[in-house]
């Protein structure tokens, strides 16, 4: 701002200053599109986000109860021999993009099939139990990418919300002030050497007529 209330009144001072004004005016304009498009984009992800955390809590808790059946039934002894041939699962996480902000859009879970040499579930229970939590591992992976959109997005939204209050709020009020000022100063600059050279006109029409 400093640079802005020292510009000189002059023509080259006013035009660099409407330039930024007009630059600062054209960038609210853009923010405040962007602005529309994220809040409407977060609030998707934010409903999207409790449907995945929902979905989550479901499966998790239908995994746990099928779990402690599985452990009344075999024991814990059971639930270490079925567990030793689960295998580990893949997990990819999608991206797309909003007003040029990366985020992911959504999340596939691969959980590989039981090792052929392992042993079988020892219950019926513990074959409910893997089942569930494979799906609990898949709703997990899902809500961790909506959790995840909807915090970049959110950031993103309110970082442009802020910069667009700036712009309003402050750098171009001072800007339109700053534009006045020079202007005023200008046209009196202005003013002032129409007088001189009308007072100087005169003092030669007038030294012209003497001599005659």
């Amino acid at each position: 701002m400093t640079s802005v209330a020292r510009t000189p009144p002059s023509r080259a001072g006013r035009l660099r200053l409407r330039h930024s004004l007009d630059v600062a005016l054209r960038g609210a304009d853009l923010l405040e599109q962007k602005l529309r498009i994220l809040r409407i984009r977060h609030q998707l992800l934010r409903e999207a986000e409790q449907t995945c955390a929902g979905r989550w809590h479901d499966q998790a808790r239908q995994a746990e109860t099928w779990l402690l059946r599985a452990v009344v039934l075999g024991g814990e002894q059971a639930l270490a021999t079925a567990a030793a041939g689960a295998g580990i699962a893949d997990i990819t996480v999608h991206e797309t993009s909003t007003v040029g902000l990366r985020h992911p859009s959504g999340a596939s879970c691969t959980v590989p099939d039981r090792a052929p040499a392992s042993a079988a579930p020892g219950n019926t229970a513990l074959v409910h139990a893997e089942a569930a939590y494979r799906e609990a591992v898949r709703a997990a992976a899902e809500y961790a990418a909506a959790q995840a959109a909807a915090r970049i997005v959110g950031a993103e939204l309110l970082s442009t919300r802020q910069r667009v209050r700036a712009l309003r709020r402050h750098w171009i009020p001072r800007l339109e002030t700053a534009l006045v000022r020079v202007g005023l100063a200008l046209e009196q600059s202005e003013h002032e050497d129409a007088v001189r050279r009308r007072w100087a006109a005169r003092q030669a029409a007038e030294r012209g007529t003497t001599r005659g």
